[in-house]
């Protein structure tokens, strides 16, 4: 077919389909046949009926004249005159204007006939129906057959009538009989008792209201018909007309215009029927409910009407669908003529960057995760790749159904089908060729890992094994049964024939891959060198056990002289019949025997070093690949996230509440990037050859660590923010983009996560590393790393403290949190409210600080995630610098005491566990400890000031912070250059003005009274009375008595290497050394060593003190400690002191 028939015969269809339009529109279909089809055309036409029942609504509401749809005996219409008084008073216009309807209603067949008129005037007079009857006559429009009148009932009007009428009938100009009726009976005699309405005595029902209301509704819906019947042919003659364009785009937009147009007038047609629907419903309602109910003749022609317009409505619908199939059909034909072609540039275009993408797809990885990697980027390629094959194939097949409906293009379609199919085909086959050599790939460095794993198994398994169990028969048969059941394992892990390897795997084999496979077989080569000779090391030792063994053993001093260490068990014979020849050839067999087994076992702790170091260098590497991944992780967040909010491209898609908020929800991350990305890789990198010493970057950089506090306590707040807009249409844009499985939130998760990763990483590297020289800083560097994660925790719960007037950051830093049960037992008060407060617990959730501790009431919340988490309650606080504690209650392992102002206030604590307990009072001894110190110092350094006029650096009474530890030292070394016998001269013990009374205490041994000690930072045991009289002299040494005492500083200069002493611990002085040295023991560790004088601090004596503690059991309560304040007059000036807040 050629496209120009193709466009002739639309144009026809078009001169088809528009004439039966305009034949509905004119109402000219079957007027001859069907007379009641006259009522709806004449409503249609303006030109035959002049007026319509909502312009004059009004004055039909009046009632002085209506069409009952009753009907005479030959069919004429009636119209009945009620009663109205004020008939007179009409206006002419309104008068005749009804009349001009109402005689226009009835069909012309009807009104042609002529209309019989009911004139009810019974409760008028004759004055009044005589005027009433000439008005009518004379504005009547329509023909007339019959006037009846209903004179007046009264007497004398009724007979004035009778005698008027008779002698003025020719004055009312009529040609039909005028009838004078005196009741309503009479009138039944012309016109039959069904066609008059109630009032008139019939059985009609006729309610004005609802004829009136009919009336408007179907004149209405007359002129929505005409309307609608108007644009169809409007709309038909416009679509007709219009000439096709040349290209795609207006073709499509003519398309998409006439559409919205047909669719247009499709719904102007749905609501017309839907009204003419809702019209015929309420005709004929009344024969719905009662099924008996007849319809009266104007009713039925009503419904008549109506139904003949939704008849024309269906008529023109079904006419105008024709129409539009029609049109579209030749629209979509035209535009699939040029829209192919389009559609094929822009598919072919798409398919070129296909297969150049394709090709990139060259590398076949160095590794698993690799080549996963790869495959997963081929998956994805593929996937994305699959829209545009899709389309290729769909419009070749679109082509291809062209070809079939024999379209008149097939020529031009025909070369390009063919086309599509190629590309589509060879994309396919090298998608899969490409997808077969990286699973060989995968295969072969599989293969490769599987090797190195059970290479580096081997080696963990070679220096696992404890070597002094192995110098046994039964530890070495057990270690050789563990490296021969792990060689067994061999088979299906390493590699056997290289260049079976090769054959297999060429088409795959680069140079570099290659030569990887080349290094992993020489490091199976190496491995299973080693493992044969940690086999011959424990034959040969299994063998020299199963030697007989005599049953004569050198002396035992020869065990002492021989050069082999091992700490296994070892057999001494006596025997006293045997010659000193024996012994000695004994003594040179048993000698010769432990020299080899030493050698032997040197090699062994060689092997073994070199599997740590193997062992090491996997966790370096590890900590430095996921350091890696973990910052490209945070810029990918950074750059996909947080800078698209500030993208103006992208600010549509924010939600208002969520805009200028990126610093909730990100927080400080920005920072973190930059101190990983900047500082902590780059020197976690220099350490890549030295993973033993890595604990030296952690602690060069631990300060800046404390950046993650900052963005754990805003962590609630962005996770709040998150939930709130999670399906914002923002972030799954930037998901989208950015090709995440995960969404934001997880990515949020990763800083926390990171910074406890540390901790598990310097574990395992110290596990391998404890005999190097960096083991100490991997110690403390774990230490602090653990502190970190503990201070992020603490401060967690220090922001959900509510009701605490002052700033929390002045009490110092927070030491401890946790939550206690907890009993009052105040002096002050009522003896009730005392013994109430001692037996009903309250549950506290205690903070420790360096300058208070705060008492809190812990309060649950409801919500999800960190929400979830509970508030504090501030309750009240106690100053530090006036707090004691009792480290043991009776009764009770897990309680301790916290009182106040010399036991004013007693707080007893019972903890969950006693471990717990421990840390506590632990904890708090070293802040009173601290606290304590630094008001001695102060006193030291005055009195030194005074003596000498020596300007020291005045130290305050508050307790030390981690960044003045330094300074401390320097203080330290500077006191004990004094105290020497080359200094300025001796230093006294410091002298307190005041001192304050203890408390009673029972007078027990040593080891019991460890278990009730009470002290306070603000009491100096050796400022007693006992302390003065032994070292308040003139030496230079302090004198101590025996007992326990607390270390104030570290101390790590004693005469064992291995003997170490930190601030806190408690030591058991032993007796006196030289130098001002004591002997004393670690009662943690149970070493002895050796210690300064003025490194303790004494709890307990056995002495004097001890005496002075026992005579409180007889009543008398000994001052052995001071009051709080007695260290706040020796600070004097530089103590800190805070206002006694209690709750």
């Amino acid at each position: 077919m050629s496209q120009r028939r193709f466009l002739r015969d639309g144009r026809e269809s078009h001169s088809r389909i528009l004439p039966r339009v305009s034949q509905i529109l004119h109402g000219r279909r079957h007027s001859r046949n069907n007379p009641r089809q006259t009522c709806s055309d004449e409503i249609m036409h303006q030109d035959i009926i002049r007026l319509y029942a909502a312009d004059i609504e009004d004055q039909l509401k009046k009632r002085f004249a209506y069409l009952s749809g009753g009907r005479g005996g030959d069919g004429c219409p009636v119209i009945t005159f009620p009663d109205y008084p004020t008939f007179s008073e009409i206006p002419e216009k309104e008068f005749q204007n009804v009349l001009t309807y109402l005689t226009s209603i009835p069909s012309l067949r009807d009104a042609g006939i002529g209309f019989i008129l009911v004139i009810d005037r019974r409760q008028d007079k004759w004055t009044s129906v005589k005027a009433s009857i000439l008005r009518i006559a004379a504005s009547f429009p329509g023909n007339l057959q019959l006037v009846l009148v209903l004179r007046p009932t009264g007497f004398f009007h009724r007979a004035l009538s009778d005698i008027a009428f008779k002698f003025n009938k020719d004055e009312f100009k009529m040609k039909v009989p005028i009838i004078m009726l005196g009741s309503v009976s009479e009138l039944q005699g012309y016109i039959d008792k069904t066609q008059l309405t109630e009032d008139l005595g019939g059985t009609l029902d006729y309610c004005h209201n609802r004829w009136l209301s009919h009336r408007t509704a179907i004149e209405s819906f007359a002129q929505m018909v005409k309307q609608t019947a108007q644009i169809l042919q409007s709309f038909g003659t416009e679509l007709a007309e219009t000439e096709l364009p040349n290209d795609v785009q207006s073709t499509s937009s003519l398309l998409a215009a006439h559409t919205g147009k047909k669719n247009k007038m499709k719904e102007d047609i749905r609501l017309a029927v839907d009204k003419g629907d809702d019209i015929l419903g309420s005709i004929t309602k009344p024969v719905t409910e009662n099924p008996e109910y007849k319809l009266n003749q104007d009713q039925l022609d009503n419904q008549t009407t109506v139904e003949r317009l939704l008849a024309q409505l269906h008529e023109m619908e079904t006419a105008f669908d024709q129409f539009w199939t029609k049109h579209q059909q030749k629209l979509e034909q035209c535009l699939h003529l040029r829209n192919f072609e389009q559609n094929f540039r822009e598919v072919k275009a798409a398919l070129d960057i296909v297969s150049e993408r394709l090709s990139a797809f060259t590398d076949v990885g160095n590794s698993c995760s690799h080549v996963e990697h790869i495959l997963k980027d081929l998956a994805n390629f593929e996937e994305k790749s699959c829209e545009t094959i899709a389309k290729a194939r769909l419009l070749a097949s679109e082509g291809d159904g062209f070809i079939q409906n024999n379209h008149y293009a097939v020529d031009s379609i025909i070369p390009k089908c063919r086309e599509l199919h190629h590309q589509c085909d060879a994309f396919t086959t090298e998608t899969e060729q490409k997808r077969n050599l990286l699973n060989k790939s995968l295969e072969l460095h599989g293969l490769l890992e599987k090797s190195m794993k059970w290479c580096d198994e081997g080696i963990y398994l070679l220096a696992s094994q404890p070597v002094d169990k192995c110098q046994s028969q039964d530890g070495a048969e057990s270690a050789l049964q563990e490296i021969e059941k792990f060689l067994d394992t061999g088979a299906g892990n390493k590699i056997k024939e290289l260049n079976k390897i090769y054959r297999e795997y060429a088409h795959i084999l680069n140079e570099d891959l290659k030569e990887h496979v080349q290094k992993v077989f020489q490091k199976q080569e190496s491995m299973e060198e080693m493992f044969q000779k940690r086999q011959v090391s424990l034959k040969k030792l299994a063998a020299k056990q199963t030697r007989p063994v005599q049953p004569v053993a050198p002396r035992p001093e020869a065990f002492v002289k021989s050069p082999c260490t091992s700490p296994g068990p070892q057999r001494n014979y006596v025997c006293n019949s045997e010659s000193g020849v024996l012994q000695r050839v004994n003594y040179r067999r048993t000698k010769g025997e432990m020299t080899e087994l030493h050698q032997n076992r040197g090699g062994s702790t060689m092997d073994d070093e070199e599997n740590l170091a193997v062992l090491r260098q996997h966790v370096i590497n590890e900590l430095i690949e996921t350091e890696r991944a973990y910052v490209e992780e945070l810029l990918c967040v950074l750059e996909g996230y947080a800078a698209e909010m500030d993208n103006p491209l992208m600010a549509h898609l924010i939600p208002p509440e969520l805009q200028n908020k990126k610093d909730i929800l990100f927080g400080n991350m920005e920072e973190i990037y930059h101190f990983h990305n900047r500082i902590f890789l780059r020197e976690l990198e220099n350490y890549v050859e030295y993973p033993e010493l890595v604990g030296r970057c952690f602690l060069d950089q631990m300060e800046d660590f404390q950046i993650y506090e900052k963005y754990c306590q805003n962590k609630p707040r962005s996770e709040s923010l998150w939930r709130q807009f999670s399906d914002s249409v923002f972030f799954q844009e930037c998901q989208r983009k950015l090709d995440h499985k995960l969404s934001l939130d997880s990515y949020l998760l990763k800083p926390v996560q990171r910074i406890t990763k540390y901790q598990l990483l310097l574990k395992e590297m110290l596990k391998y590393s404890k005999n190097c020289e960096g083991a100490e800083d991997l110690q403390e560097a774990l230490t602090s790393i653990l502190g970190i994660l503990k201070a992020v925790n603490d401060s967690m719960h220090q922001i959900a403290i509510t009701g605490y007037d002052g700033n929390l950051n002045e009490l110092g830093k927070l030491l401890m949190q946790g939550s206690f049960s907890v009993w009052t037992d105040h002096k002050k008060g009522h003896s009730k409210v005392k013994d109430l407060a001692r037996f009903k617990p309250m549950q506290r959730h205690l903070f420790l600080h360096e300058k208070a501790v705060l008492f809190c009431k812990k309060r649950e919340e409801n919500g999800e995630g960190y929400e979830k988490a509970p508030s504090y309650s501030y309750k009240h606080s106690l100053n530090m610098a006036a707090v004691g504690i009792t480290e043991n209650v009776k009764g009770d392992a897990k309680k301790f005491e916290i009182w106040y102002n010399a036991r004013e206030e007693v707080y007893i604590i019972q903890a969950p566990t006693p471990e717990v307990k421990a840390t506590w009072v632990n904890e708090i001894r070293k802040v009173l400890t601290s606290q304590l110190q630094a008001c001695r110092e102060a006193s030291q350094h005055r009195t030194l000031e005074q003596t000498h006029s020596l300007p020291l650096p005045a130290t305050s009474c508050t307790s030390p912070s981690r960044n003045n530890v330094r300074n401390i030292k320097k203080v330290e070394e500077r006191k004990a250059d004094l105290a020497s016998p080359e200094g300025y001269g001796t230093t006294a013990a410091p002298k307190y003005p005041e001192k304050g009374k203890g408390w009673a205490k029972t007078s027990r041994s040593l080891d019991a009274s460890e278990e009730n000690d009470g002290w306070s930072s603000a009491e100096d045991p050796l400022n007693s009375s006992d302390a003065e009289e032994e070292g308040g002299g003139g030496g230079g040494e302090m004198k101590l008595t025996p007992g326990k005492y607390t270390v104030t500083t570290d101390y790590e200069k004693g005469v064992s290497e291995e003997f170490t002493v930190k601030s806190g611990d408690l030591v058991q002085l032993i007796r006196e050394g030289e130098d001002g040295l004591w002997c004393v023991k670690n009662l943690s560790t149970g070493r002895e060593g050796w210690i300064p004088a003025n490194n303790l601090l004494m709890l307990i004596g056995n002495s004097k003190s001890a005496q002075s503690l026992s005579s409180s059991e007889s009543g008398t309560a000994s001052s052995t400690l001071s009051t709080s304040s007695s260290c706040s007059d020796s600070c004097n000036a530089s103590s800190t002191s805070f206002s006694d807040i209690k709750g």
